[in-house]
């Protein structure tokens, strides 16, 4: 039973579930996909979400998952509910919080568990709290997330809960609605530690696709595509400064931008999730053992593991080919 319940704690849904349809409609459950079988899960009393909405956490609703990163200010359900609200069919969230005790009015972020635990002193007039301002404007785009998960493909890091671009960037969507930008473990390894990165400053507007930034190591140069539509809202100034940074910890300090997107669910359709990046990853790596055979002779018969900066330790491989194939440009 123990384990029972830490397994609902950690999945966020209960144990009561059924075998279903696509065509099910009913609303206290959840349809889920497994193992190509529609499933219809129902939260019990002990169920708990790990992203939890903050009408739910204000007790206006029994269950809810965010799905929308917590941007509120472009999510379909936080409109709907303010629209139930504008009719005076529920109240807000925010009046329900007034309504507890003083302990338990507690700041927004602490109801969405991104924070600890932390009195609002605004009475939840977010637009005029200066620490909610510096939370979504500065905390959040300055300070750097480590992946939970790293999987490894002959060598190379690809962590889980990243979105890849084929020319080789990673996106990660982030709370608040931000996304956070960078070269993935495959790029860095392959170009090695660069001179110097040519990012650019804030305010310019990506697109996908689409030449974003550049990169040189001696006399080469390489233009890297951009994964994701939005506006630059933050540059790492710390690899701007030291490139290097980048090769160390490629998801962690040395990512390159944080972004607003207007459409983050439409931008990352275009992009691979971790499940597809892995059988990508080995097949970039199949294309990049077939190019160092041609400069440097046969591989032991299991292609072995690559190391740091591969383009450096092998001369004889051509720069403008290797961006040309893996970087897209």
């Amino acid at each position: 039973m123990a384990t029972q319940r830490e397994q609902r704690s950690s999945l966020g849904y209960g144990s009561t579930y059924r075998k279903g349809n696509a065509k099910e409609t009913n609303t206290s459950e959840i349809k889920t996909v497994l193992g190509g079988q529609v499933w219809m899960v129902k939260p019990d009393k002990s169920a708990h979400t790990s992203n939890p909405c903050i009408w739910m956490q204000a007790g206006l609703v029994n269950f809810k998952d965010c799905n929308n990163f917590y941007d509120c200010t472009s999510c379909k359900y936080d409109l709907g509910m303010s629209k139930k609200v504008e009719k005076g069919n529920s109240i807000s969230w925010q009046d329900a919080m007034r309504k507890k005790p003083h302990m338990n009015r507690v700041c927004r972020h602490s109801l969405t568990n991104r924070i600890e635990k932390r009195a609002c002193a605004y009475d939840y007039q977010c637009a005029t709290c200066d620490f909610d301002q510096f939370f979504e404007d500065i905390w959040t785009t300055k300070n750097k997330t480590m992946p939970g998960e790293v999987q490894q493909v002959k060598g190379f890091d690809v962590p889980v809960g990243y979105y890849f671009h084929n020319g080789h960037t990673w996106a990660r969507i982030e709370s608040g609605g931000f996304i956070r930008i960078g070269l993935d473990d495959f790029s860095l390894k392959l170009l090695g530690k660069a001179d110097a990165l040519d990012l650019p400053l804030m305010g310019k507007e990506l697109d996908q696709g689409a030449a974003g930034w550049g990169l040189r190591r001696k006399d080469n140069k390489a233009d890297v595509l951009s994964p994701i539509n939005g506006v630059i809202v933050e540059v790492n100034a710390d690899v701007r400064e030291n490139p290097g940074l980048a090769n160390r910890e490629p998801y962690g300090e040395g990512w390159l931008f944080m972004v607003r997107s207007p459409d983050i669910k439409g931008t990352v359709k275009k992009l691979m999730d971790d499940t597809t990046s892995l059988s990508w990853i080995s097949e970039e790596v199949v294309a990049l053992e077939k190019m160092v055979e041609d400069v440097a002779g046969p591989l032991a018969a299991d292609g072995g593991y690559f190391k740091e900066d591969i383009y450096g330790n092998l001369p004889g491989l051509d720069w403008r080919n290797l961006t040309k194939t893996f970087l897209k440009t």
